[in-house]
Parts: C-alpha cells; structure tokens; sequence
C-alpha cells in the first residue's frame, strides 16, 4: 500500500508558479497519493514557524517552496531540517528527490517533464532578472542572456521582466554616458547580446515629468530639462553605434512589442555564435 503524503506547497507571492510546478512534477509519479496544502505570501519567519507546526503533526509530510528572500529561504530550509521534514527549492533537482522519497521511477512523461523544465527556467530568469536590475550585479553579466542598455525611463526594467517571464536572463544598465558601460562589455562587446534603447526626446520629457509627479517629488533640473536629455539620448547612440550594438526606439512601442524586437535579435545572435 503506497503512503500517503502531505505536500505543503509554500510561496511568497501568489503561488500560482508552485502551484504549477506540482502537477507537472506529479505527473510523472503514477502511484502517488498525497494531500495538498497551499501557502502563499509566506514572507515572515513567524509564517514559518505556524507552517512547520502543521506539517510535523503529519506522518510523511513533504515541503516545496520559491521563496525569493534568501536568508527566509535558508531559514525555512534549517527548520524543516531540524524536524526532519524534507524541504526543496523548485529550482533544485524535484524528479530524483522525489523518486527516492517515493521509492519509484519517474515516468518521464514528455509533457510534464516539458512542463517542469520551462518552469524552473522561468523562475530561474525571473529571479536573475530582479537581481539584476537597474544595473546590479554587473560582476555576473556574463551570466545574462541578454544586457538591455539605455538611459532612464526607456522601459529597460518592465520589458527585462517581460523577457525574463519568456525564460531570458535579462540584465539592464542605465546610461549616462559611454564610461556607464561596463568594462566586461567594451572589452567583448559582441559576446553577448547587448541591446540599446532609445526614445525620443520630448516623449522622455514626458515619461520623466509624470514619473517625477507619481513621486510627488520636484523636478530634478538634469533630469527633465530638455538640453540634458536630447544630449543623454545623443550620447547613449553614439555609444551604441561605437559598440555596434542594435538599436530599438521604443518610442511608440509597447513592452511586448519591444520584447518581441529583442528576442529576433537575441535568435539571430544564437544562431551566428
């Protein structure tokens, strides 16, 4: 007679990606009867603590998890170890785990293996992505699939998480000038795909003020003023036509439409390595 587990799927936002992950991940397993028990917007050690208190009154409890914050992530992990309840990160190697907690062979139905595999690179972008935003960590842009470059309020953020939700690494630097690049792009500047992006002045203006007023906050007189961005713009281009980089306007662009633009070139870059 097979076990029944207790799977409590825990998530510091919606869990709908989790929640995903485990049927995919249970379709692989064609004997395996478990209860389910979903937690979302577990983002406090005390949430852990009510959690864990549920799960070790059960007999074969099992815990799966994406937590973004690192050190709740290792907290949750130390707990359950200390009670002896095994605990994985979606990112980490669910099939074999569960295979030998099961004590069976996974199927490795296509689809659902097809499924699970593009899940775990989706949340590994989507976190890379929020890691390196706005030009952090750039000691691990040779990590990125794609480098967005270009100066503030060209949608460098909203079309990285965009690409990132595609499964795209995606890294993005503001620019202010040529000496905002960083040294690992100039010196290999066609290693990776780097993109440049651009607007047109008085739209910038406009993106500039609205996002100044949003912030109830005066306006800066560099960052609005029209000399300084028409020689910000003239600036990144010229940077970016040194480089050789492609260049979108995304002046009369949505983020789909400008994502859409950014995965061609990222093909045509993939194909002629």
């Amino acid at each position: 007679m097979n076990i029944k587990h207790d799977i409590y799927l825990i998530s510091d936002s919606t869990g709908e990606t989790i929640d995903r992950i485990f049927l995919a991940l249970k379709a692989q397993f064609k004997n395996f009867q478990y209860n389910n028990h979903q937690f979302s917007f577990t983002r406090t050690e005390n949430q852990i603590e009510k959690i864990l208190e549920l799960a070790k009154k059960q007999k074969e409890p099992i815990i799966l998890y994406t937590i973004v914050d690192d050190n709740l992530a290792k907290y949750l992990e130390e707990k359950s170890k200390k009670i002896n309840i095994p605990c994985f990160s979606v990112l980490g190697d669910l099939i074999s785990n569960f295979s030998k907690l099961l004590k069976q062979k996974a199927s490795h139905i296509p689809s659902g293996q097809h499924t699970l595999e593009e899940h775990y690179k989706r949340i590994e972008a989507i976190q890379f992505t929020m890691n390196h935003d706005d030009g952090n960590l750039i000691q691990d842009l040779e990590k990125s699939d794609i480098i967005l470059l270009g100066v503030s309020r060209t949608s460098k953020t909203p079309t990285s998480i965009y690409l990132a939700n595609r499964g795209y690494k995606t890294s993005n630097i503001p620019l202010i000038n040529e000496n905002s690049i960083p040294d690992f792009l100039k010196d290999k500047p066609k290693l990776k795909c780097v993109v440049g992006l651009t607007i047109e002045t008085d739209r910038l203006i406009d993106v500039r003020k609205n996002r100044m007023t949003a912030l109830k906050e005066e306006h800066e007189t560099g960052y609005t003023n029209i000399e300084k961005i028409e020689l910000e713009i003239k600036n990144a281009k010229e940077a970016f036509k040194k480089y050789q980089w492609p260049i979108i306007d995304v002046t009369r662009k949505s983020v789909e439409e400008i994502a859409a633009s950014i995965i061609k070139i990222y093909e045509i870059k993939i194909k002629n390595v």
